[in-house]
């Protein structure tokens, strides 16, 4: 995945029109849902938990299915490279105990990884106002640029692979 300039404005407001219509429509679809599988298959004197439970399952799946079914909009098109970012930034922080330590071997493909973490974080902490952690990201940030100048190493974003993860 390919780090990519966002616009945060339009971002954020695409983003909390997404969720807001994503829990109307699981709250709606679930009480739809469970009020008529109450009405077909239950009497009144008889527990609806399962119904009910069934009725919120239901409603997931149909806002799973229209999610995944609107991804490719260019509406979500910022809100679905975050969640993507996001995604990949937690399959790199989990292994992330194995790989910082390789920095100090002058691991390239950890330098890599590691640089492309920064670099996303640091996209992803802008785009959601976190500025509380962008000075901790900054030191590691400027340790792995002085690992890779005393390297004589120049690294780009683009030359992460998600495939680089297989090896930690």
């Amino acid at each position: 995945m390919k780090l990519r300039p966002i616009d945060k404005y339009r971002y954020r407001k695409h983003y909390k029109i997404v969720f807001a219509a994503i829990v109307i429509e699981l709250t709606a679809i679930s009480l739809v849902c469970s009020a008529l599988l109450i009405s077909w298959l239950s009497s009144p004197d008889e527990s609806h938990f399962t119904l009910n439970l069934a009725g919120v399952v239901l409603a997931v799946m149909i806002v799973a299915y229209t999610v995944y079914r609107f991804k490719d909009h260019p509406f979500m098109d910022e809100v679905v490279y975050v969640w993507n970012l996001k995604k990949q930034l937690n399959l790199i922080h989990r292994k992330q105990h194995k790989i910082e330590p390789l920095i100090e071997d002058n691991n390239v493909d950890a330098m890599v990884v590691m640089n492309y973490m920064y670099q996303g974080s640091k996209q992803l902490y802008e785009l959601d106002d976190n500025t509380i952690t962008l000075d901790d990201l900054a030191i590691k940030a400027r340790h792995l640029n002085t690992k890779l100048e005393e390297k004589g190493l120049k690294l780009n974003t683009d030359d992460y692979d998600p495939g680089l993860l297989g090896q930690f």
